[in-house]
């Protein structure tokens, strides 16, 4: 009797959940897939977010001057790497500044200048040559401009060849463009007439005038080949119009290439308007 009462006043024995071990399991996967989430959320940058966080974060602070870089890569400061460095045009030692300072149009200004001394080097020296008359100068968006423009002296009808009072120009040219850190893009043209013997047409014609120079100031006058480039348009960009033209357009332009960016580059035929009305 009092056995029985025991049985029904007692606590049954709870039984053992053998399952449990799976919830701590799951909640230990759970914690990890947030966490690859997040991790993979953060590696991607959104650049237009970014850039209004930037601002925000600058206006914030009152600086609206303030910059805040993003590197990508997988280097850098935190990886053990070097710090990243700023792609920075050089601009030429005589103008004394560097691209940080000032704004595009005091640095299109100072371009402008340096480019007209250029231009002022290589006429003198022409001028004292008797060779003048033979090129002509312009300051575009490019940079410099010498544009080997003669009516008979340069280069005959279907022809790339160079006769001497050619060769003396353009090694002028070159001595002065040896000392300096700009590219230089030779660019060849013909004129439209269609008959181009021994040339199969006037691509293969201007691309030769231009290769021929590049090879007169690398070969002869010693400037590094990895500064030169030369280019053939054919007749597709005529100095000028008319039957009278014929003559203008065997030419080669020397393009002196500018080193500024190009916020400043398209500032350049300006500054150099108002440098020459100055």
């Amino acid at each position: 009797m009092s056995s029985q009462r025991r049985r029904r006043g007692g606590h049954e024995e709870e039984e053992e959940n053998s399952e449990r071990w799976t919830v701590s399991y799951m909640d230990m996967v759970t914690v990890m897939m947030c966490l690859f989430i997040v991790l993979f959320a953060i590696s991607q940058v959104d650049q237009v977010k970014f850039n209004e966080l930037r601002e925000s974060l600058a206006a914030g602070f009152g600086d609206a001057s303030a910059s805040v870089s993003v590197v990508d890569g997988s280097s850098g400061v935190l990886d053990g790497g070097d710090a990243p460095s700023l792609d920075i045009a050089p601009v030429d030692g005589a103008a004394g500044i560097s691209p940080l300072d000032g704004n595009p149009q005091e640095l299109a200004q100072a371009e402008a200048r340096n480019l007209d001394a250029v231009r002022e080097s290589i006429r003198t020296e022409l001028e004292e040559a008797g060779l003048e008359d033979e090129v002509r100068f312009a300051i575009t968006e490019r940079g410099l401009v010498i544009g080997l423009v003669s009516e008979n002296t340069f280069f005959s009808p279907a022809s790339a060849a160079m006769p001497r009072t050619s060769l003396e120009v353009v090694d002028t040219i070159a001595a002065t463009l040896r000392p300096l850190d700009n590219d230089i893009l030779l660019e060849g043209h013909a004129n439209p007439l269609p008959y181009t013997e021994p040339y199969e047409t006037n691509w293969e014609l201007s691309a030769d005038r231009a290769t021929k120079v590049l090879r007169r100031m690398v070969e002869h006058e010693g400037i590094a080949p990895t500064r030169v480039r030369a280019i053939g348009y054919g007749d597709a960009y005529p100095a000028a119009e008319g039957p009278d033209a014929l003559d203008l357009n065997r030419r080669v332009d020397v393009v002196v290439l500018s080193t500024q960016p190009e916020s400043v580059r398209t500032l350049l035929p300006e500054a150099a308007h108002d440098m020459e009305g100055a």
